[in-house]
């Protein structure tokens, strides 16, 4: 509403027989209507934390292209801090934004990185959809000493909602002398922890790799 189309209200309601009280509570309706107006406005965003971080002025501003909150920034802010590359940080927002999502793993994605997990690697989980409560145990399989395939199969199994060994699991076959590369292919073919003493007994009885998997053919 104009500020003439405003005071030509007010005069009109000035002119009106009602009480005194009634036209103070027109009249304070009507700046609270432009008051909520003023407040509609568009509020810069303080991008200061991006730019501590490292991150460039181009990636800066691809991200305001992306109508980032500042809540989201503060969390890019946190990723970008640990590590995490300006288009890998932008590529990230743009996931969450296709699903309609606020980007709101700044610290789970911080704790990947120290995990020493890569960059493209914490993308693909989040294409993957598995940075929410899952993403504690991946941390903890890459801080075991598995490489960044077993940590993306484990996820993908989780993600299509199939059996999957755990964390410790994998960990105890590992301590039994099983190589990193059985382990993979078990995760591949979906077998369940409730499996996994039975294959350690026949691995110790000298089972070659090849007779286990029999066992569990792929699908």
């Amino acid at each position: 509403m104009s500020k003439a189309k405003v005071g030509q209200f007010i005069a009109q309601v000035g002119g009106r027989s009602w009480d005194g009280v009634g036209r103070l509570c027109a009249i304070f309706s009507l700046l609270l209507v432009l008051v909520a107006a003023g407040c509609q406005r568009m509020v810069p965003l303080d991008t200061k934390p991006l730019d501590s971080a490292g991150m460039t002025y181009s990636a800066i501003k691809q991200l305001q292209a992306l109508n980032i909150t500042a809540v989201e920034l503060n969390e890019i802010a946190k990723a970008r801090t640990a590590g995490l590359s300006d288009d890998k940080c932008i590529e990230m927002v743009q996931l969450y934004h296709e699903r309609q999502l606020p980007f709101n793993a700044g610290d789970t994605v911080a704790g990947l990185l120290r995990a020493r997990l890569s960059g493209e690697t914490i993308v693909e989980l989040a294409r993957l959809n598995q940075l929410g409560v899952n993403a504690g145990e991946l941390q903890l399989i890459r801080l075991a000493g598995f490489s960044d395939a077993v940590v993306l199969e484990v996820a993908r199994q989780e993600a299509a909602g199939k059996p999957v060994l755990s964390g410790a699991s994998l960990s105890t076959m590992k301590n039994a002398g099983m190589h990193e590369s059985m382990l993979l292919e078990l995760l591949r073919r979906g077998v369940p922890d409730s499996e996994v003493a039975t294959i350690i007994a026949a691995h110790r009885r000298g089972a070659r790799d090849v007779d286990v998997l029999r066992k569990y053919p792929a699908t």
